[in-house]
């Protein structure tokens, strides 16, 4: 067993049981080549195995035709769904794939497709849940719809305050903010941030995403306390594409937005020095 994979409890859960599976029938194979008869990347494989990341259908099912395990992978994948993922959202993330175009606003925090894995742990943590591993990996693995040559056009709105939280601490938001600036990179990734200076805006109702599919289709979800919901009623679909080129309208622009963010950077930067300075004093102080 690989040093990757050595720790998984495969009593822990669902996503962790599926996880030891692969690396008991993997045997002697190298991640690297069973990556490869399962038309996958060996990352994607360590992952698995190490519970860090929600298997596909398509992944299960070239999971057992490289394993030769006569659908013991697609069999376990539905239930790996059902514990990784609330039953009222699952619907969200299957649509989610099929998108083809992604506007999303956010007022309080960084939207979920661009979030690391400190930050989404550290919110994911805050409502104390029994399973916060598998939370943290189904919500890292929607992040699969920003990847490829496939990928969807994406869109987002953040609220300045969103950049001032520091979720994690400042090093773990240093580097969510650097991940940012990554993102917005990507010629099919668009980030804009409405600055403090715009008192009022259509986002302060709260966070929303529209997602526009095939055949002329278009979904919105609206985020909730305890859960979102989906809406395909024509006239709540163009009152949130009107809200959400009013947000546009009165954002930064994207350069002057990653200016912004970049700023932000360095100000967590600052005080993870200041923070580390801090401890060592102390601990200088003790001894």
């Amino acid at each position: 067993m690989t040093a990757e994979t050595e720790d998984l409890d495969p009593t822990a859960s669902v996503l962790a049981f599926f996880g030891s599976e692969v690396t008991r029938l993997r045997g002697s194979t190298s991640q690297t080549e069973l990556a490869s008869d399962a038309n996958t990347t060996q990352p994607v494989i360590s992952r698995v195995e190490r519970g860090r990341r929600v298997p596909s259908a398509d992944l299960a099912a070239d999971l057992d035709t490289a394993l030769k395990t006569d659908g013991h992978f697609t069999r376990l994948h539905p239930l790996v769904l059902r514990y990784a993922y609330p039953s009222w959202f699952l619907p969200y993330v299957e649509l989610e794939r099929e998108a083809f175009q992604i506007r999303t606003f956010e007022s309080q925090v960084i939207p979920g497709l661009l979030q690391t894995e400190d930050y989404a742990r550290a919110i994911l943590a805050s409502g104390r849940p029994d399973c916060l591993q598998d939370l943290v990996a189904a919500r890292m693995s929607r992040q699969a719809v920003l990847e490829g040559e496939e990928r969807p056009r994406a869109w987002f709105v953040v609220d300045e305050q969103a950049l001032c939280r520091p979720v994690g601490g400042p090093e773990a938001m240093r580097d969510q903010l650097a991940h940012l600036l990554k993102a917005a990179e990507e010629p099919r990734t668009v980030i804009q941030v409405i600055p403090r200076r715009v008192a009022t805006h259509p986002g302060l109702e709260g966070p929303f995403t529209v997602m526009d599919l095939d055949k002329g289709r278009s979904v919105l979800y609206v985020d909730g306390f305890s859960k979102g919901r989906l809406e395909v009623d024509t006239k709540e679909l163009v009152g949130a594409a009107h809200a959400y080129d009013l947000l546009r309208a009165v954002a930064l622009s994207p350069e002057e937005s990653s200016g912004l963010i970049s700023r932000y950077v360095e100000e967590h930067a600052n005080d993870h020095r200041k923070h580390a300075a801090n401890s060592m004093a102390e601990e200088q102080l003790q001894q």
